[in-house]
């Protein structure tokens, strides 16, 4: 569990817990959701983070909840629909040891997450030192002659 260490107060201990007090600290509280609506689905997705993505390791679990996330993606840009927010950001953290490992075929089996991580993934500043997860399929020969 991550702490962090604050110089004027206590330290804070848990991944969204930190992060939301970093967002507030950059000024940058648009990224917690703009109404009190986006601000609960911010907190759900980032409580799933917690609760469903990290500690798992197994193909299975990590499939049920790329099954989720797909279904969910369905009609949106974003997680919480047409805005960028913190949300995306953990979870695209959260995902890329899966993601990367990811077949093509099972890529495109889950295309709405395959579009959702790209664009995350190309999103200024956000990949940082991860590796770019590759998702279009180069074809070097056509059936034609």
């Amino acid at each position: 569990i991550p702490v962090l260490q604050t110089n004027n107060g206590p330290s804070l201990t848990g991944l969204t817990t930190i992060a939301a007090h970093l967002v507030k600290q950059a000024n940058k509280e648009y990224l917690l959701g703009s109404t009190p609506e986006e601000k609960a689905v911010v907190q759900q997705w980032l409580e799933y983070r917690v609760t469903r993505v990290d500690g798992r390791s197994s193909k299975d679990d990590i499939c049920a909840v790329l099954k989720d996330l797909n279904s969910y993606l369905e009609d949106k840009v974003y997680l919480t629909g047409y805005n960028f927010t913190l949300a995306d950001i953990l979870l695209y953290y959260g995902l890329h040891r899966f993601i990367v490992d990811l077949t093509v075929q099972e890529k495109e089996k889950y295309l709405n997450v395959s579009r959702w991580f790209c664009h995350i993934q190309h999103c200024p500043g956000i990949r940082q030192h991860l590796s770019s997860v590759v998702f279009i399929k180069n074809r070097l020969y056509t059936n034609s002659q």
